[in-house]
């Protein structure tokens, strides 16, 4: 499983400098989002882990933004004194990398591929490097890759007017031993000096997938880019049994403490009507999971053994009052950029992986704070803001799609 990416961040942006002034290319607002805000949670979505961002122009700007808007996820930062093209970006974050194969993409280009898929082909292939390759028709402002019957590259062909054709997606799996073995020059690109140079005598594959593909870098595609990444909206008439529920615990379940943790089932208090929510819930989702950081225990207030003592008492009187929880999902870790603590998406991957039919796209998590709805985002998730325990927050908010005062009117609003 890929665990580390690469995203290259450092673009001037040139032919969108009249639509997008004084801000690098990756940055340039999309449907109320910096582009490279999507680009990030479709790969959190995905199970990496780790990201290393290739910057360039303007690099503050975008360090500002990952601080404020992802400072719990696992970055690093690599900035160019000078252009080095897409080459020398890349081998430069390589000097970061941990992993041996590691995820390349372009930070002004979302190509929404199953970085599981194109894994295991690459490994499948033993390649060096391995090329998702998007099916296109009728275009003019990419090349066309060819590739042969073993899903190598044969060719790769000039830009003009093509019916049809594979284009390359910008996204690449990278072989670091292999590629870091070339005495590559510090200014290079990728595409010129390495992919079609060594095409014939490496074994550099391609990978098709025809998933969403946008590439904003020249205006007519960025006012595209406004629609159609538009987060889409949560209709209650259409959730029926395919559908799977995540919920956040204290704070929408139970009443929580404020600063402070529930520590035994003693301290376990129903808000009131959640079970009579949870009976209401139980016939109309396929899965109902809990997603719940737990700190105390990884603080040591309490054992692994309270907890399972308190989801006992929990599970029992829901169980009781019709309602059912199919699986609890906890993550103790302190540490705030843990992939497995909310708001990073790792215990919605972890729930995919034991439920492989849960579709994402009808998925949602009912939290009682913001991080539960970044969460949500960073999962590819619905999100429906409880405002229990935070009323003041206020909406309509860019990460709530739906919000209610209890987990009771949720459920009968359903």
């Amino acid at each position: 499983m890929l665990k580390e990416a690469i995203i290259l961040a450092g673009g001037l942006g040139t032919r969108l400098r009249d639509t997008v002034p004084q801000l690098p290319k990756s940055m340039a607002q999309v449907a109320a989002e910096p582009f490279l805000t999507y680009v990030i949670r479709h790969f959190l979505s995905q199970g990496i882990e780790r990201f290393i961002f290739s910057l360039g122009y303007k690099h503050e700007i975008i360090e500002t933004f990952l601080e404020e808007r992802f400072g719990t996820i696992n970055y690093q930062c690599v900035i160019e004194d000078e252009p080095l093209g897409t080459g020398g970006a890349i081998k430069l974050a390589l000097g970061e990398a941990k992993e041996k194969e590691i995820l390349v993409v372009n930070g002004d280009t979302l190509f929404k591929i199953d970085t599981n898929a194109i894994f295991s082909f690459h490994q499948q292939q033993h390649a060096e490097c391995t090329i998702a390759l998007k099916p296109m028709k009728n275009f003019d402002r990419y090349g066309v890759v060819e590739l042969g019957t073993n899903s190598y590259v044969k060719s790769f062909q000039e830009k003009k007017h093509y019916t049809a054709g594979m284009i390359n997606g910008g996204v690449y799996v990278l072989d670091t031993v292999q590629f870091m073995t070339e005495k590559f020059p510090s200014k290079f690109s990728f595409e010129k000096d390495y992919l079609e140079k060594f095409y014939s005598t490496k074994k550099i594959a391609g990978f098709v997938q025809d998933t969403y593909f946008i590439d904003i870098g020249v205006p007519g595609d960025y006012l595209k880019a406004q629609n159609e990444l538009t987060y889409p909206k949560l209709e209650l008439n259409t959730i029926d049994d395919n559908w799977t529920l995540f919920l956040d615990r204290d704070g929408v379940i139970n009443h929580e403490k404020f600063e402070d943790y529930i520590l035994h089932k003693d301290e376990f208090r129903f808000f009131d009507g959640v079970q009579e929510a949870m009976k209401i819930l139980a016939p109309m989702f396929r899965y109902i999971i809990i997603i719940s950081n737990q700190r105390g225990v990884g603080k040591g207030l309490m054992t692994e053994d309270d907890l399972a003592d308190i989801h006992l008492f929990m599970n029992a009187a829901i169980e009781e009052a019709g309602g059912r929880i199919d699986r609890i999902y906890y993550c103790t870790s302190t540490e705030r950029k843990n992939f497995n603590r909310k708001p990073n998406p790792g215990m919605a991957l972890q729930a995919k992986l034991d439920f492989p039919d849960i579709d994402p796209s009808k998925t949602i998590i009912a939290g009682n704070k913001l991080t539960d709805m970044l969460f949500g985002r960073n999962a590819g998730i619905h999100t429906v803001f409880i405002a229990s325990t935070n009323p003041e927050v206020s909406f309509p908010h860019p990460d709530i799609d739906l919000r209610f005062n209890s987990l009771l009117e949720f459920a009968k609003a359903l």
